[in-house]
């Protein structure tokens, strides 16, 4: 591991985490789709691990290979980045692959492969705020000209996300928040919109409750309504997670010996937490907080070191996004929250999720080697100044 570990520039406690994590992937992974297997492959049970590791793999390139590329490149290519993510959202919503009654994947001409466009445009949004924010440091606090200039396009991705995905929007629109918050931008401004989407997110919700459609507007009254009433489909998957988690007690029923994976729906992704309780206990579950609790401290190191602004508004920012998505997945296993349909960053069996999850954990690791060599130059260029002085 040693000589593997030589190769890897960056932050290498972020390195093990993500291998950690991949291996947690593959194990619950295999363990949670056996009923899959038997459903649509003929009993292949080997067929869906298969396909996850090759997406794994291609993961782990993709982190390999975008932290070798300097961080200062991604500014420039978060411009390009937000445009491209705004029309494919546009795309999605006239033109996209309808899936559960939503509208959220583009089908890729050709390939039959389909991605996730909300996830090009967190990764594209964050991007774009952290370079917005490093240039307008020295007036963010002063003028609304500045707030304005990242109002805009947290407004235009989260709308074009919501109808599809509202979830995703509000973990997009929160991380948004919390970044300017670190951006020091004027809580008033913040308070002012956190106020308008609590106003925005209580209608919307209003009307899916009072709404007749069948359409995503039905599917969240059914969710809300799930969950209050303790009741109906969204409360099935609940309970099934609820046994797979007390079922698994103390220390867990031990790996590839889950059965509520062949009840309860989606144990592969969604509900991936609630198979790794069951099978590895509490403890495994809080171990796998205690990572991505881990991955976020980390972050927070790379901001304490960082001499500029925007490397620190990046990692931190991305490493936001996929650390409130990992708590908001573990809320609703354990009913704390409606359920989402959002998948555990780089655990569960996905495609386009866990790509750009890749690519946010290898610009984040990007940052940790520019900031170590940012360092390394001053601490030699101090020692150089002291011999010179001696």
């Amino acid at each position: 591991m040693t000589g593997v570990f030589r190769y890897l520039k960056g932050d290498k406690v972020i390195w093990a985490v993500v291998i950690f994590l991949s291996i947690v992937s593959l194990l619950a992974v295999y363990s949670s789709t056996g009923t899959l297997a038997y459903r649509y492959q003929g009993g292949n049970t080997a067929y869906y691990i298969l396909k996850h590791s090759s997406i794994m793999m291609i993961g782990l390139a993709i982190i390999f290979i975008t932290h070798m590329v300097p961080y200062k490149f991604y500014s420039r290519l978060s411009q390009l980045f937000l445009f491209s993510s705004l029309i494919l959202l546009a795309l999605t919503l006239i033109m996209g692959t309808t899936i559960n009654q939503a509208s959220r994947w583009l089908t890729l001409p050709g390939l039959g492969f389909t991605i996730q466009t909300s996830d090009f445009a967190k990764l594209s949004l964050i991007m774009y705020l952290a370079r917005l924010l490093s240039r307008n440091q020295n007036d963010v606090k002063d003028t609304r000209d500045s707030f304005v200039k990242m109002l805009i396009p947290v407004l235009l991705v989260c709308s074009l996300i919501m109808p599809a995905n509202l979830s995703t929007s509000l973990i997009l629109f929160a991380t948004c928040i919390v970044l300017m918050f670190i951006g020091r931008v004027r809580p008033r401004y913040l308070l002012l919109l956190i106020g308008a989407g609590l106003v925005f997110t209580s209608v919307f919700i209003a009307v899916a409750l009072y709404s007749e459609s069948e359409g995503r507007l039905g599917t969240w009254r059914n969710r809300i309504e799930s969950f209050v009433t303790k009741s109906g489909e969204g409360n099935y998957q609940v309970e099934q997670s609820k046994i797979a988690i007390a079922t698994g007690g103390l220390v867990g029923k031990g790996p590839g010996n889950s059965s509520q994976r062949n009840f309860l729906p989606h144990p592969y992704s969604d509900f991936i937490y609630a198979i790794i309780i069951e099978e590895y206990g509490i403890i495994g579950g809080l171990v796998m907080m205690f990572f991505y609790l881990w991955l976020l401290y980390r972050a927070g190191l790379i901001v304490k070191r960082s001499s500029r602004t925007f490397p620190a508004f990046l990692a931190i920012g991305l490493t936001l996004s996929i650390v409130i998505q990992a708590m908001i997945n573990m809320a609703v296993v354990v009913n704390l929250l409606p359920v989402t349909g959002q998948p555990l960053p780089l655990v569960s069996m996905g495609g386009s999720s866990l790509v750009f999850t890749s690519i946010a954990l290898g610009i984040i690791i990007s940052v940790s080697h520019g900031v170590q060599k940012t360092a390394a130059t001053l601490a030699e260029n101090e020692d150089a100044g002291n011999d010179h002085e001696e």
